[in-house]
This record gives C-alpha cells, structure tokens and sequence, in this order.
C-alpha cells in the first residue's frame, strides 16, 4: 500500500496555523472561528486587525515570549491566539503571563483612566492537561475570575479559552454546529483528500482551498515541509519518551512488586537462596532489605 500524501496543510504546524489565520488575505476565516467561538458573550464581532507583537512587554525578554496571532476588533478588545503542539512546564502560568502583555500595553496611554478593554486569550492545543485526562467528554475550558463562594463572575474582562483537540472525536457525521465543523476542520483537514460535502460552505471552502499544497509558490512548499518535519521529529520523539517512561513504568512496578515479595520471605526467615530463585533479585539486594 502506498503511503498517504496529504492533499492540505497540517494546521498543527506553525506554518499551517499561520497560513490559514494568520494572513491578512484569510483575515475573514479567523473571524469566522472567533465568532463562533465566543457568539455567546461578544454577539457579532464585526472586524479584526493583526496587531504586532515585537513592542509588547517591558524588557527584551518579553518581546522574544511571541504569541503566535494577536489581534483587537472594532471595539479596541484584544486576541491572543496561541497553537500549542505539546505538553509544556507552567503552560497556563504562560497563557496568564502573555494576557498581562496587552493590560499593560493599555496603560502606555497619557489618559489612560484603569478602564480596561477585555482581553481574550485563546490557546488551541494538541495535547490534553495532566488534570484533565479524565474528563474524556469536555474539550473546552472557560476561564475568567470568579468569587469561589458564590461562583459568579467576578471580573469579566479577563478571559482564557483552552481547547484541548485531542478529545474531539466527532465524525463528520456528528457535526452539529458550525462550532463543530471548525474543530472538525481543525482535527482532520490534513487527513482529507477532498471538501465533504457537509462542509460546503463558502468559509470552508476557502480554508481548503487556501489548504492546498498544490496551489504553494515553490518556496511555500518547501517553508512548510520544514514546519511539517519538525513538528512530525517533536511528535515522534514525544511518543518515543512516552514508551519509554511506560516501559520503564511495568519494570519498575515488576521490580518493586519482588522486592516486597522478598521482604515477606525475609519475615518467614526463607533461606536466601530460596528467594533469590523465586524472585530473581540478588543476594545483594536481598540482604539490602534486612
């Protein structure tokens, strides 16, 4: 069988993702998925600008913490939309940092009177949190500071949005929402060799045709294959460590496992010989647990 040659992008790749909402001739598929991603508390968002990132921040080192797409619509409300491919140390301590970035930006103003516009931060993610694994059905997390007491919203113009991919499984015949078609689109679009027919829409068809690598400039195809090679060489060595750790995991819950079965035998005074063949262990090891 001849191996799959991917027709569209890998939005997963920083080449993909830019390509689809980072360009000011794809503007309107971004402010498709924002409104419908956020419908219920904006209504109608009616335009976005891309804003530059290189003079957020105080110091040198904030500038170079650049978050993938950042943008503001017509109401001075800013987005910080990030893709992030892999499990990262302290990623929600990132997301809250990079929201401080536009609140300050804000108070560069010589009038500035401390009313803030929101600040929306979006993170799309191909991984699942630790502490989520287990809620198998919910993929999406809406996060603003609330009163633990009464659980009402406290503040509302902070707001983080974590999508975590992994844990949409709907087929193309579950999509029930246009919600749903982008999360599908999003999941799926480099596993497709055609536009389904449920999704001929006009905003979806242009986001496969603005998917097709056919349609690259020759420097296109080649920026993108280095964006697709590094993203495949992290998940790879990701799913190596994985194993690994799993592997290492059984050998050392094997191992413990013999170790208190010879403790039990040092108890019921076994000769050591006897242990060390039933177990496996040495004589070292044995006598290390005396």
């Amino acid at each position: 069988m001849s191996e799959f040659v991917e027709k569209y992008i890998n939005p997963f790749t920083d080449f993909g993702f830019k390509k689809l909402f980072g360009e000011e001739l794809n503007k309107d598929l971004l402010l498709d998925f924002l409104n419908e991603l956020l419908k219920e508390e904006q209504g109608q968002i009616k335009e976005i600008t891309y804003l530059k990132t290189e003079h957020l921040g105080l110091t040198e080192l904030d500038r170079k913490a650049i978050f993938d797409l950042y943008c503001e619509n017509e109401r001075g409300e800013k987005f910080i939309v990030e893709l992030q491919k892999t499990k990262q140390n302290f990623f929600k301590d990132r997301t809250v940092y990079y929201s401080t970035f536009p609140i300050r930006e804000q108070a560069k103003r010589a009038d500035w009177n401390f009313e803030l516009k929101a600040v929306y931060t979006i993170a799309i993610l191909d991984f699942v949190f630790e502490a989520d694994k287990n809620e198998l059905e919910k993929f999406r997390y809406d996060v603003k500071l609330k009163d633990i007491e009464t659980n009402k919203i406290f503040y509302d113009k902070l707001t983080f949005i974590y999508l975590e991919m992994p844990k949409f499984k709907k087929t193309i015949d579950q999509l029930e929402t246009r919600f749903d078609k982008w999360l599908y689109v999003i999941s799926n679009l480099n596993k497709l060799d055609r536009i389904p027919e449920s999704l001929r829409e006009q905003i979806f068809e242009k986001v496969f045709e603005t998917a097709e690598i056919a349609k690259f400039t020759y420097d296109q195809v080649l920026s993108y294959e280095d964006s697709l090679k590094y993203y495949r060489d992290l998940k790879n060595s990701l799913d190596t460590a994985r194993e690994e750790g799993e592997a290492e995991g059984i050998i050392k819950g094997k191992l413990e496992e013999k170790i208190e079965i010879a403790r039990k035998m040092l108890v019921m005074e076994m000769p050591i010989d006897t242990i060390i063949q039933l177990t496996g262990l040495s004589e070292e090891q044995i006598k290390s647990l005396k």
